[in-house]
């Protein structure tokens, strides 16, 4: 399996898709446009290999939201997706900041979707803590 990323080009503001291949003495990453300026005005973002209740990927730095839509327990959470230890989680967005794991992103009707990404939508962090 070839890891699928994005790169954020802070310069450009701008998302671009692609790929990344390891060889043996080098790592090869092939993007559908050219990021300009050195690896500090580029921010990578690896795919979690997930997908959303709309059949979209999920990387690192999405936003997701989830409408739990039991009767008794209506609620929306937004999480962004972030690496934390050994694996991708869910930071929720709001005053707890408490981290969710992948067994909670689930298919079906109460699951999560897509909304944004932290760096075409920062809007979506507003109001909480970074």
């Amino acid at each position: 399996m070839i890891p699928k990323l994005r790169a954020w080009d802070k310069q450009d503001e701008r998302m671009s898709y692609g790929e990344v291949e390891y060889f043996d003495d080098s790592i090869n990453y092939r993007f559908d446009h050219f990021c300009t300026g050195a690896d500090e005005d580029v921010e990578f973002m690896q795919s979690t290999g997930l997908k959303d209740k709309n059949g979209v990927e999920i990387y690192e730095g999405d936003v997701i939201a989830n409408q739990n839509k039991e009767p008794e327990n209506w609620y929306v959470s937004h999480h962004e997706v972030v690496w934390r230890d050994t694996g991708f989680m869910g930071k929720q967005l709001c005053s707890s900041g408490s981290y969710i794991g992948l067994a909670h992103w689930t298919s079906g009707e109460n699951g999560y979707v897509v909304i944004g990404n932290i760096y075409e939508n920062p809007e979506l962090l507003e109001g909480t803590a970074r």
